[in-house]
């Protein structure tokens, strides 16, 4: 699935005074306290099959992502395909290797209502979303996100966590679509990276400008 559905989370170690701590307690302390971080992710496109009615997974990708807000990340794919989605904080950069072709969009005000902003945005997310608690699942706290502006893709995004980190994601989509989000090896404030988050267009590549 080419397409940037952001957002991710993660596996660490415990944070003293969450582990039965609310959705909303952990997640505000997370927010608070992770300027930026690095991690795996698995993504699972759910579907709903047309001849059952029994949801399906049709795609499912892993890959790596590191962020720092506001605004800058890396977000790789490296299986079933190599992309890279990449934001220096004012342009979005999409990079697919195999056509070697990377498509460039302003960043702008795009990301303040967008599921990205939730890992990737400011501090200020009561701003563009509601939060409220949601029904504890999988051994997971959960938190219901919902956006306040009204021509968002996404109906509803929920964020699952344990001991003050997230460790899922479920963005569903106006076209009946659920994206489940998985994250793993989750590192809070790690040192940026060599290169920082200056995109740099590999040798050869077409560059489309949106």
């Amino acid at each position: 699935m080419r397409k940037l559905v952001c957002l991710l989370a993660f596996s660490a170690a415990l944070v003293p005074g969450l582990a039965s701590a609310s959705a909303l307690e952990q997640f505000k302390s997370f927010v608070s306290s992770t300027q930026s971080a690095k991690g795996e992710f698995t993504q699972r496109l759910v579907t709903t099959d047309s001849g059952t009615n029994k949801p399906k997974v049709s795609t499912t990708s892993s890959g790596t992502f590191i962020f720092a807000r506001p605004g800058k990340f890396i977000w790789t794919y490296t299986k079933p395909y190599e992309q890279v989605l990449q934001a220096d904080g004012d342009k979005l950069f999409i990079y697919d290797k195999d056509l070697n072709q990377v498509t460039t969009k302003k960043l702008g005000n795009a990301l303040g209502s967008s599921p990205a902003a939730i890992l990737f945005g400011s501090n200020d997310l009561e701003k563009n979303f509601t939060l409220k608690e949601g029904t504890p699942k999988d051994g997971l706290e959960w938190l219901e996100v919902t956006p306040k502006a009204k021509d968002t893709t996404f109906d509803h995004i929920g964020v699952g966590l344990r001991n003050g980190l997230p460790e899922a994601m479920e963005l569903k989509d106006s076209f009946g679509q659920t994206s489940m989000l998985s994250f793993t090896n989750f590192v809070k404030n790690p040192a940026p990276p060599s290169g920082g988050f200056k995109f740099v267009v590999p040798k050869g590549a077409d560059v489309f400008d949106n």
